[in-house]
Parts: C-alpha cells; structure tokens; sequence
C-alpha cells in the first residue's frame, strides 16, 4: 500500500515562464507517520516516487533535483519523461518531506511548476543504495511535459560576455540551462540536442564536458556552444561584401552609427534596426518599409536607458525584465526620442535585449536605444530564414547580420501593456500579441476538453490544439492575407501537434465562409482522414475566450466590441450584447446598423464612416452633415454624392454594427484620422489624446439612444454625433470631444448591463474584442461594472483581440462535441 498527496499550481500572471512561490503541501502532518500516529516517523526511512509536472524540461530542473537532494543526504534518482520530471528518492521522512516543498519551493528561475505529486511506500527495492543520480530520459509514452519558451540573457551569462578572460567573451550565442532559445530551434521531443537546430554543430570536448557534468551551470543546455564549435555570426551589404564572427557585428555597428538600416536575425526571426535617437534614420527606414505612422517598437541597452526614455512603475520593470522579455508599451517621456518613432501616440513600445548579440551591439558607443521593428516587407511575414531574409530584405536594409543556427519555428515578439486603476487592486495586464517568451506554454481551462484543433480567425490569428485541460495557444501568426502567412499557419498547427502528439478529433474553424482558415477547416489536404467540423461563430467565441482563461461557465452576458465579425444574418457584427454559455447564445443588444461604404475601403478610409455616421445622425440631409463636420470637407462634392448614394441605396455598403467602425469614424469626424496607414489608427489616435487618463469627462458627457428593433436593443449613435458636431462648432478641443465620446461609451456599456441584468438575473460579465484594447475604456468599464455589482471578468492570459480567439472556438467545439455525444447516447 501507499499514500499520495497532490499539490497543483495555476500561474495567472505575467510571468508564465516564472517558477511558483507555492511551496509542496502534504496531507500527512509533520511528525506523524503514514498511519497517522505520532512519534518516531521524522527518523524513519521511506522511498517517495515523485511526479512533477509543467515547465521543467530544458530549465535547468534535473541538476536542481540532484543538488537538493545530494544536499539532503538522500539516494535515489532523477529522470526525464514524457509528462514531465520523474523521481524516486529514499531516506528519513524530515529530508524527503523537505525535498518534496523545495521542488516547487526552490525551483530554478524559469521552471514553473504546476504540479508535485507524492506517492510515499514501504518498499524501497526501487531505489538503488548510493549517491543520488541523474538516468537517462524515457521518452515513451503520451507527451504532456510543457515545452520551455525562449528566454533571456541569464545575468551569469552576460558577465562571462564581457569578461575578456572568458573562453566565451563576445560570443554571440552564449547561453546556458538557465537561458537561451527553446521553442524556436525545437523540431521534435524529446527536447534533447538531436532533435534542435543545433543538431548541425558538435560540441567540442570542453563544451561536452560542460553538457555532461550534473554540477555545471550548462548540464544538458541543448544550444550549448562556444566559438570553437558553434553557430557563427555573419554579415552581408547589399553588393555582396561579406564579413564573420565580430567583425560583422562591429560593422553593424557602424553602419547603424552613420545612420543606415540593419536586418538582424534575432530569437524567432529578423528585426529591421536604426538608431532611435537619429531621426534622419527613422524617417528613412518609414520610407523603405512603406510605413509612414504605425509606432516602432525601440530595444534599448539596460534598464536606466529605458527610464530615460519611458515612465515605468515597479511592476512595469517587472514585466520589462522578466525572462520573456516582451515589448512593454509604455508612457513615454516628452522630447526623449523624435516624435516620429510612435508618432501622435503617449506610449512607446520598449524592450530589452532578448540575445546575446543585441547587448554586443547596444554595448557600442552611441547604440544604446534602437528601432527593432518587425524584419518583414510590407504584407510579409516577418522573415525567419537565411535565405528569404537575404533575397527580401535588401529591399530595406543596407547590410544583414543573421547567423547560421537556424530558426525552426517562426515567433515574433510579444507585445504587453500594464494599466493600473485606483479601484484595481494590482495592475491589469494585458496581450496585445502573445508569441516569444510566452508561446507555447497552455491555458489552463479549468476542466477536460475534447481533442480540439482551432484554427483562429483571419487577422491576428493563432491556432490552439488542446490535451485535457490544457490549451496550447500558438505564437502570434498574423493576418492570413498571403500564402506565406497562410503557409506559417498551417505550419504551426502542424508543428504543435507534433511536439505534443496532439491528435485532434474535431477542427474548430470561424463562420465567415471566404476566410482562408474557415477554408482550411473544410478542405481535405489529403493528409489524413478529414476530421468533423464546428463552425462557431466569431463573437462567441470572444466571449468563450475570455469565459475560459477566467475558469468561468454558466450563463454569461457577454459585452464584445470589435472591428469585424461575420454575424449569423450575413451581416458584419462588432457591437454585441450577447447572452449565453459555451454551447449557445443569443443577441440580445447591438449598435445600430452602419452602412461600410465601399466594405474593405472603409476601414483604410475612416472619412467614409465618418461620413456614414454623419448622413445618418441629420437624417440624409448632406448639407447639414457637412455644416457640422469640417473634416467632411476633405471629400470633394462629387464624392460626397457618390458616397450618400452608395450609403443610402445599399451598394457596395453593407451594413454593420461595429463598435471599432463607430470609433473609426467618431475619429473621423473629429479630425483625427481620415485614411487609416494601420488596422484603428484612427481609434489609437483618438484614445491618445487621453494621454493615458483613464478619468471620465465630469460634465456634458455625451449620451446614446436606445430602443427596440427584432426582439433586440439597438443602440443609437445618433445623439453622439450631433453633440460632438455642436462642441465641434463651440470650439471645444478635440481631446475633450475624446474624452466625452469615451466616457459615454462607457456609461451606455454600464446601462446595457443593468438593464439587462434586469430583464435577465444575469449578474456575470465578459469583456473581450479588440475595441477593449483601449485602456480607458477596458478600465472604465471594469471598474464600473463591478461598482454596479458585476461579477466582471477581463482577458490577462490571452489577447482581447483576434488572437485569443481560438481559445474560445475551442471551448465552444467542445461543448457542442459533448452536446451531441449525450444526444446520440439517448437515442
């Protein structure tokens, strides 16, 4: 017989890849035995076999666990396996008890634990006598150990960087148990070194003796290397000069010191580089890439450079260096950098170095903050390959700096925003994308789900395989525009499934029939049997999203602002009251219906909505449209007509109930943005002229209509757009006019939920879409629903936008797979 106890961890903040502080809990008290009676079992001898699951592979975990236990006097040993760390241990009960607590208690930096579960016996014929040992890895059986993500620069690793006695001095690929890249070089598991790009290089006889010594800082570090046997870095200009080792990254260097674009292959794929402090250099990487507004993101040498640049709280340098290192959007400092950087926007996007070759050129002089914007020409994806980096790229830049360890898996950098609130009681993170140092750890939902693949939407979109409780939610992929996109998502799906030997038996896919996922859910590619298919609505599935990463189930009134969404009536859906749980809803409240004049063309000109808001809000009448708007002058006479024909007769403009289109043309209208460079720049713009002040507007606040329409509430802009066209004619400036327009927002999200609330008993709210990306009217309505008593839920785990939606189409594919397995039980 034996006894076991479980200790389980769920890890909710940002540092998925963090260990857990939570110690191991036993359900047999200290100074009992296994019976239960006191005395003499702190002296007795016992074997544990111990399970330990979540992130402890590749983490440094196996020499902690050999250490700890050295350091305790036990004997044993210590494996990998397929789900994860495996142990047997023997020796008095007060050491194994301590060893159990210290596995999560004490565990490495970037192992994050999730489960320690103890089964305690009698026999210790299992354990051999001795010293305790480190086995070779079992790598049969079901897969369900986490992979690690990419990570960091360990402090370690940096000193031996600088420390010109080092065998490893400015050796670009540095790195060691406790950093390096993971995820992106993986091909296969078991994660060990044949199933990496590293595969190519053989370590020489001092970097095996390393790999194979339980006390050195680099046991069993896959990417292990140093400058006699491992990867190279390399350079080539644009007429074919080349250079190698240090000095193509000093020719880098100079190159960007004299005001020139670099393309530089970084963790999971290329970055385009200039000088962020030069804006000669700035202004010339916007006219190469074609991208004259959308904010750069700036890498930046060290921690004191980025509070020069930015205003960061404790928190924020929390998440700043945190093994992920994210992009962190930030409120950036007056006058620090040119304006053009992240033009027309109070944030800026900073990160620190992620490479050990980004601190080597943010180490030269005059390099200590950078533009690192995505190595990708405009509609590509970022370009993750030698050989399409170097036939694309020069498009843009004037020398490449890549290497030749080859990237398996494409991951673009995460992008994190932390917004605090006087009423929160710690700051609220959010994903604005989710990919390198973060990817592909789960969700945990809380509860078994059916074998799922889910293959997103169309813009922003991830795929998510799912095993028990667990969804493995993909790096950000992009907009499935072109085939390159569309090839990196297939790709992905594959690549995930493999790792996991994932085999979905249901493929979960968006309503809207032309998008290329939907497509790719219903073709057979012939590579297996065609699986069955659940067609969820993009809606729902926001709100399923954010349900799940908040373990929440019942009925849900779900509030879903976004830009687009294929709506169950073949209409273009965005402003969504919708009641339901997993299984089913329905709409019960939505904008009022707006017509898209000319469909696509709208959202990259906002005047076209602006204007479509403007007919509307004055009855048709275009004279007093254009009185009240300004910025309406802008079209031409002829256009105007166009457009008001087109609008009123339904052509080519079809009808939507976008909240992301209605901020589209508010900032129209206000003479923000009238042609759009980027997806809501225009909305972007118009919240920046908050300057990150969540405050309502204390007087005058615009307020919406109301009313009923199809066994529905439409809510009616009317009202908003004829107040804003008076302020506008008072001269009231346009970030009041902001503020007003996004205060009323917020009071009329807080009337809907009362209201029905009311009419339903309905007391829990989701919040999701990408609308909610905006800070000041997340927050407020956070905050202001659960004022009203709201049980109200936001996402922390997983984008609002596009890219949490697969999470929720694989919660509704499951409820509906359980749905018609009972129905087809009971006949």
């Amino acid at each position: 017989m034996s006894t076991e106890q479980t200790v389980t961890e769920r890890s909710d903040g940002v540092d998925t890849a963090h260990r857990s502080d939570t110690a191991h809990r036993s359900d047999t008290p200290h100074g009992t035995d296994r019976t239960g009676s006191a005395g003499s079992a702190s002296g007795a001898v016992e074997e544990w076999r111990i399970r330990v699951t979540g992130v402890v592979q590749g983490v440094g975990y196996r020499p902690f666990v050999y250490k700890l236990a050295r350091e305790l006097g036990l004997s044993g040993w210590v494996r990998n396996d397929p789900e994860g760390v495996l142990v047997e241990a023997s020796g008095p009960v007060t050491a194994l008890e301590e060893f159990a607590a210290g596995l999560s208690g004490r565990a490495p930096e970037l192992a994050r634990v999730d489960e320690v579960r103890t089964t305690r016996g009698p026999d210790r014929a299992a354990v051999p006598a001795g010293p305790f040992t480190i086995v070779h890895s079992e790598h049969t059986g079901a897969r369900s150990a986490l992979l690690p993500a990419d990570t960091h620069v360990c402090g370690d690793c940096q000193a031996e960087l600088r420390d010109p006695k080092d065998r490893r001095h400015r050796y670009p690929f540095i790195n060691c148990t406790n950093c390096g890249p993971r995820y992106s070089i993986i091909r296969d598991l078991p994660y060990d070194r044949p199933m990496t790009t590293m595969a190519t290089f053989t370590m020489c006889a001092v970097c095996k003796a390393e790999y194979e010594d339980p006390m050195d800082r680099r046991y069993h570090a896959q990417p292990n290397a140093c400058p006699d046997c491992g990867p190279r870095l390399l350079l080539r200009d644009r007429v074919g000069n080349t250079a190698e080792g240090d000095e193509a990254l000093l020719h880098a260097a100079r190159v960007l010191a004299d005001g020139g674009i670099a393309a530089m292959k970084s963790v999971g794929g290329f970055h385009l580089v200039v000088d962020a402090t030069n804006a000669e250099a700035v202004a010339l990487l916007r006219r190469r890439k074609r991208r004259d507004s959308k904010p750069f993101a700036v890498m930046v040498r060290d921690l004191a450079t980025a509070q020069g640049l930015v205003d960061l709280s404790e928190a924020e340098i929390a998440v700043l260096r945190s093994p992920a290192r994210p992009i962190l959007l930030a409120r950036k400092r007056a006058g620090s950098l040119p304006e053009s950087v992240a033009p027309r926007n109070p944030n800026l996007g900073i990160m620190l170095p992620s490479a050990p070759h980004h601190h080597l050129l943010l180490d030269e002089p005059g390099l200590e903050a950078l533009v690192a914007t995505s190595g990708n020409i405009s509609g590509y994806p970022i370009a993750y390959r030698n050989e399409e980096a170097l036939e694309q790229l020069f498009e843009i830049a004037d020398v490449i700096l890549y290497h030749d360890r080859d990237i398996e898996i494409r991951v673009d950098d995460s992008v994190v925003r932390l917004s605090d609130h006087p009423e929160l009681e710690q700051p609220l993170l959010q994903f604005i994308r989710r990919a390198r140092g973060y990817a592909p750890y789960p969700v945990d939902v809380g509860r078994e789900v059916v074998p799922v693949v889910a293959l997103g939407a169309e813009l922003k979109t991830t795929v998510a395989l799912t095993n028990g409780s667990q969804v493995f939610l993909s790096q950000h992929i992009g907009d499935l525009k072109n085939d390159e996109t569309f090839a990196a998502h297939h790709r992905t799906a594959r690549h995930l499934a493999q790792l996991y030997a994932l085999k979905p038996e249901v493929t979960a896919h968006d309503m809207h029939p032309q998008f290329r996922s939907t497509r790719a859910a219903l073709d057979d590619d012939g590579a297996g049997p065609a699986l069955p298919t659940v067609e969820v609505q993009h809606h729902h599935a926001h709100m399923a999203s954010c349900m799940a990463e908040n373990h929440v189930s019942g009925t849900t009134l779900g509030v879903i602002f976004d830009g687009f969404g294929y709506g169950e009536d073949g209409t273009v859906w965005g402003g969504e009251f919708l009641l339901g749980d997993y299984a089913a809803y329905r709409r019960v409240g939505r904008m009022r219906g707006l017509p898209l004049i000319g469909g696509d063309q709208a959202v990259r000109e906002p005047i076209r909505t602006g204007y479509a808001l403007a007919l509307d809000a004055y009855d048709g009448d275009a004279d007093r449209a254009l009185a009240g708007f300004p910025a309406l002058a802008a079209l031409d006479g002829q256009r105007r007509q166009v457009f008001a024909t087109m609008a009123s007769r339904g052509i080519n403009s079809p009808s939507t109930s976008s909240m992301g289109r209605l901020f589209d043309g508010a900032a129209a209208l206000a003479g923000v943005c009238a042609r759009a460079e980027y997806e809501a720049q225009g909305p972007i713009e118009l919240e920046g002229l908050l300057d990150r002040d969540a405050a309502p507007e204390p007087h005058a606040s615009y307020r919406f209509g109301a009313y009923a329409s199809d066994g529905l509430t439409e809510v009616d802009p009317r009202p908003v757009i004829r107040a804003m066209a008076a302020d506008i004619a008072g001269g009231l400036p346009v970030d009041r006019i902001s503020r007003r327009f996004h205060t009323a927002v917020v009071a009329m999200v807080r009337e809907r939920c009362e209201a029905l609330r009311e009419e339903t008993g309905v007391n829990q709210v989701a919040l999701s879409g990408g609308v909610f990306l905006n800070e000041f009217l997340l927050l407020n309505c956070l905050t202001g629903l659960t004022a009203d008593g709201f049980d109200t839920h936001v996402h922390r785990l997983v984008p609002t936008n596009d890219g949490g939606i697969a999470l929720g189409q694989v919660m509704v594919a499951d409820a509906r797979s359980r749905l018609r397995n009972r129905r087809g039980v009971t006949t």
